[in-house]
């Protein structure tokens, strides 16, 4: 199987992403399921500890993102898990 054949079946994709963020943005305009987006807090640039990725990944146009805070991996996979348990 493939990876983009594994992606289709999955019920949801997590991105995590420094910088300006966009990642999640654009995996959004690929994907047919939900993206959490996880912003982290190392990176080059202005990247003021994380914050300037996560104000790019709450202010996206993309309608299928949710954010999570900062390094919030656990969280990220936590939802993943309910939205997994949901697709059941």
């Amino acid at each position: 199987m493939s990876q983009r054949e594994k992606l289709e079946k999955a019920n949801c994709i997590i991105a995590i992403a420094g910088m300006e963020g966009a990642l999640a943005s654009v995996i959004a305009g690929l994907a047919k399921v939900p993206v959490i987006a996880v912003p982290t807090s190392v990176g080059y640039g202005a990247n003021l500890g994380g914050i300037t990725a996560l104000l790019g990944m709450i202010n996206s146009c993309s309608n299928s993102i949710a954010t999570v805070n900062i390094d919030n991996g656990y969280g990220a996979g936590y939802i993943a898990n309910q939205i997994n348990h949901l697709a059941m």
